[in-house]
């Protein structure tokens, strides 16, 4: 009896663990719970403690709320030019209704994933193989949407939709690597070919800049060497000017004075017919001179060369008369006003003052013609102090032989 007892106070109080169990439950956060009553959706309950009727309330299942992220294996799609590529794609959802999520569709997951394939099918089935390649953005936008419209109600939304990877196959992949080395290769021409055009152009504007230059250069050597060359005969035009002139006056005084002489020297006829006699050899030095012949009126001209220079005297000899007035002779620079310049020979004052030093050193350092050095005054001096002899011309007797004595 007493072992009866137990066993029903021992099950009484299981059935109390058990009824409590069941009638308490704890709802996670971010996760909704679906409570069915007799089998019969009675309420969804939201995160913490429910309390259920035991044996009558369960929950027919826990709904993750946060945002779930479904990669899907990559999908066979025929693009509009007939080539199958495989892409692979990522969904991003949120469950917002869970009494939707759990009554309108057996599995959401799956449901997703197919609906995401067709539609993905219907995109790119509009596009060829390069607006696939380069319409990403565009191909995620158009599915985020389709699937979206098709999710609501399922008490899904679709945040977003991106596509991983979009595989072509490998005779397309090898075709496009060879259309991209090729333009890799295009594009490297074509900028190796702007270096060299860039190249060629900077060279071409560095070589007219040289040429340019060296133009100018040459032409200012060239204006240069014309005004040195053109100051260059100035100047020795001048000097010839300068020159000749000189020349002539000293020709011209040179006569005068000869003649002066001629006329002071009182000459005789026999004289002057010496003097031209001696003159016949010399007009017969030339080369081409082979025979010279004395003319046969010789007294006739001398006879009148006489009467040019003086008168007949008492004896009917012609002597020479002097002239009653002879012209003071004026220098070539004081002829003429505009001649004057050609006879300044003053020079640089700087080469003059070179000159000088070096002429003081000169005088230094050589004594001049006929004076004798100091090392001959010392030698000589004494010995002719001791034999009473007469000092050779240029030194003085007494004194300092250092003054220039005058000659005998």
């Amino acid at each position: 009896m007493d072992v009866a007892v137990l066993v029903v106070v021992v099950l009484i109080v299981l059935f109390a663990i058990i009824t409590v169990v069941k009638s308490v439950q704890i709802v996670p956060q971010a996760t909704a719970a679906v409570i069915e009553r007799l089998g019969k959706y009675k309420t969804t309950q939201d995160p913490g403690l429910a309390f259920l009727v035991p044996f009558v309330d369960r929950i027919r299942e826990r709904i993750d709320l946060r945002e779930q992220v479904v990669s899907f294996p990559p999908q066979p799609v025929i693009t509009q030019d007939n080539l199958t590529v495989n892409i692979d794609t990522v969904v991003y959802f949120r469950v917002n209704d869970p009494k939707s999520a759990v009554y309108e569709i057996s599995n959401y997951i799956t449901g997703v994933e197919q609906i995401t394939t067709t539609t993905l099918r219907n995109v790119v089935g509009g596009m060829t193989l390069e607006e696939t390649l380069t319409s990403r953005d565009q191909i995620n936008s158009v599915l985020r949407g389709e699937l979206d419209d098709a999710t609501g109600r399922w008490g899904i939304r679709v945040e977003r939709v991106e596509i991983k990877a979009i595989d072509p196959p490998p005779s397309i992949q090898e075709s496009m690597e060879r259309q991209m080395k090729a333009d890799r290769e295009k594009r490297a021409t074509i900028l190796t070919a702007e270096g060299q055009r860039e190249s060629a152009i900077r060279s071409a504007e560095g070589n007219k800049q040289a040429q340019i230059l060296t133009a100018e250069g040459a032409k200012q050597a060239a204006i240069l060497n014309a005004e040195a060359e053109r100051q260059s005969r100035i100047l020795r035009a001048q000097g010839e000017r300068a020159a000749q002139y000189l020349t002539a006056q000293g020709e011209a005084k040179a006569i005068e004075k000869r003649f002066a002489a001629i006329k002071a020297g009182r000459p005789t006829p026999e004289l002057l017919a010496y003097q031209y006699l001696q003159t016949l050899p010399e007009m017969a030095k030339g080369e081409a001179n082979k025979v010279w012949l004395v003319p046969s009126d010789f007294g006739k001209a001398l006879e009148g060369f006489t009467k040019m220079l003086g008168a007949p005297g008492e004896d009917g000899v012609f002597q020479y008369t002097p002239s009653p007035y002879e012209a003071p002779q004026s220098r070539p620079e004081d002829d003429e006003e505009s001649v004057r310049s050609w006879f300044d020979t003053s020079g640089d004052p700087e080469i003059a003052a070179q000159v000088a030093a070096a002429t003081a050193a000169a005088n230094q350092e050589v004594p001049a013609l006929g004076e004798p050095t100091p090392q001959v005054r010392a030698s000589v001096r004494p010995e002719l102090e001791a034999n009473d002899l007469t000092p050779p011309n240029g030194l003085p007797a007494t004194g300092d032989w250092s003054e220039e004595a005058p000659p005998r």
